[in-house]
């Protein structure tokens, strides 16, 4: 065991420095190309939302348990209003050094050095942004996974952040380090009731996958209204390693993602998926970066979402090639589905290319549904109620397939339930 003592100071150390950091940071506004989309003054009052954040509760720890009943799970981590309270590990990958802990509370010193090099630092700073550093400043606790040398999690671990209408505010962090030729799945899940009061949930989850490693890692939002979900995402990949990533974005009243993974080394390699579902009066914004920093990388991004009602949501992306990174391989996609006159998209992909032997292509595309498919799926007996959802869903169900099928089949139930139910209530 370590000694707390000294790793809360140092915790309580970096807080403060991303503090002022926050402070002397201005709040983005749509004067700034990666904001023009994104009216925070208009939308939520922010200022009253950080006051009313609570103080870190650091004498609360979290339960532990084996996982012991049969399920396609390899350990599972509950978050209740931002803080760690269960923590069930399988035993079998429990001995072989994976680690599944809370950042906060861990009492472990092999993690709490792990912590202490990668958490706020090189991977995610609060140098990042106005939201990053607020994260970084007020997170209560967090998730922290480590996978060692050469070991496959061959389950998911999966994570759930659920909130009550007592908190207006939550912040929270995800560490996960893979190490050398090992691979692991990651699965996240926010849910809430719908709330009457304006409220926050900021997320900064940070990845690490070392040479020959891979990480797979799955948010899936379903947040009530009345909530601004925020959310800071980095990869970092380095040799030959892998990290892919899906982010599905179907609650909430105004949800904010950054994205970046960065290919450090040659054979690093990213699939960057997304999927997005609106309706009455959501508001999506998503701003991706892909940085290729080395010669003989690989990334592919896909994101596709469909809008109802007066939803509206805002794409930008960029793939950076950058000089010396020849051999580079990236794309990037964005697609959307109007599902009335009144719901709104602007997608903005961009290159910024300075080398001269590389692959590198973007596209996006905002469209209604196609009339002559829906004449045809009528003509067949269909409803329109009927067509629209079979329409909808083959649309979505493209970036699901991508997915590996075994480990996330769970997942793609659950989300394909929760865009039925949408379409239900359309």
């Amino acid at each position: 065991m370590a000694d707390n003592s000294t790793y809360h100071s140092w915790l309580n150390e970096k807080r403060s420095h991303a503090w002022s950091v926050y402070q002397s940071t201005p709040t983005p506004t749509t004067k700034s190309e990666e904001w023009r989309y994104t009216d925070l003054a208009k939308l939520f009052p922010l200022e009253q939302i950080i006051l009313e954040m609570g103080l870190v509760d650091s004498t609360q720890r979290p339960n532990r348990e084996d996982l012991i009943e049969e399920t396609n799970t390899a350990g599972r981590i509950q978050l209740t209003d931002g803080l760690v309270t269960n923590i069930q590990v399988d035993p079998a990958v429990d001995s072989q050094g994976v680690g599944l802990d809370s950042i906060q509370n861990t009492t472990y010193e092999k993690y709490q050095e792990i912590i202490r090099t990668n958490l706020c630092s090189h991977v995610l700073p609060p140098e990042s942004g106005k939201f990053q550093a607020l994260n970084a400043a007020l997170w209560k606790d967090g998730v922290v996974i480590y996978v060692p040398k050469n070991v496959h999690v061959k389950m998911p671990i999966r994570g759930k952040h659920t909130l009550s209408t007592g908190n207006s505010a939550v912040c929270a962090r995800t560490l996960i380090i893979a190490e050398e030729g090992s691979h692991v799945s990651y699965v996240e899940e926010f849910h809430s009731d719908d709330f009457s009061n304006k409220s926050m949930v900021s997320s900064s989850v940070e990845v690490v996958a070392h040479r020959n490693a891979s990480v797979d890692f799955v948010s899936v939002q379903n947040l009530g209204r009345g909530i601004f979900f925020q959310v800071a995402q980095k990869s970092l990949v380095h040799r030959d390693a892998c990290v892919n990533t899906l982010n599905v974005n179907l609650g909430s009243s105004l949800s904010r993602l950054d994205l970046n993974t960065r290919l450090l080394e040659p054979g690093a390699n990213s699939k960057m998926l997304g999927l997005y579902f609106g309706d009455k009066d959501q508001h999506f914004d998503h701003n991706t970066s892909q940085d290729h920093l080395a010669p003989h990388t690989r990334s592919d991004l896909l994101y596709k979402g469909a809008l109802d009602g007066n939803s509206r949501a805002a794409f930008r992306g960029i793939i950076r090639v950058h000089s010396g990174a020849q051999q580079s391989d990236a794309y990037q996609t964005n697609r959307t589905l109007l599902l009335s006159e009144q719901a709104r998209a602007d997608s903005l992909p961009n290159l910024e290319i300075e080398a001269d032997d590389v692959k590198c292509s973007h596209g996006s595309t905002v469209g209604q549904l196609d009339p002559e498919t829906i004449f045809y799926l009528l003509s067949r007996g269909f409803s329109r109620q009927q067509a629209e959802r079979l329409i909808v869903l083959g649309f979505l169900g493209d970036v699901m397939t991508k997915l590996p099928h075994g480990a996330f089949r769970r997942v793609v139930k659950n989300v394909t339930d929760a865009v039925e139910q949408k379409l239900r209530h359309g």
